[in-house]
């Protein structure tokens, strides 16, 4: 008899295990970050003389990790996931970078599993950014079933 009880219990330990495991996301919503399609242009001129000299630079600076990253940390409700047909929706952030650093702005939208725009804003900084993304998220949840 104890043989029994303890067989029983075992199962339904492993059934937890493998529950939890399964289910274990405690109902966070997926989100599928789009990868970043910021660039960035520097340059100056100096003029030294009858020759000037000048130099420019630039280039794609994508910053999709560092967004995944800022999202993990700020948004606790979402998990970023790698694959986008399980995603309950799709983010896109990008950085305006090559300006004076008052200039700079993050551009952001967000879109349902549908593909329904449900938000699009812009802040100075990347973390704002996915606070507003979050809570646009949050608010669209609250309102479906």
């Amino acid at each position: 008899m104890a043989i029994l009880r303890m067989s029983i219990l075992v199962g339904i330990l492993v059934l937890l295990c493998l529950s939890t495991a399964v289910f274990g996301q405690d109902g966070r919503v997926r989100i599928f970050i789009m990868d970043s399609q910021s660039w960035q242009v520097s340059g100056g001129v100096v003029n030294v003389g009858d020759p000037g000299a000048g130099t420019i630079s630039g280039g794609a600076r994508p910053q999709t990790t560092e967004i995944m990253k800022t999202f993990a940390e700020r948004c606790p409700p979402c998990i970023v996931t790698m694959d986008r047909e399980r995603a309950d929706y799709t983010v896109r952030l990008d950085h305006e970078g090559g300006k004076s650093l008052v200039l700079r702005d993050n551009k952001v939208v967000v879109f349902d599993k549908m593909g329904d725009l449900i938000y699009s804003g812009s802040t100075r900084i990347l973390g704002n950014a996915v606070k507003d993304a979050c809570a646009a998220i949050e608010r669209d949840k609250q309102g479906k079933p």
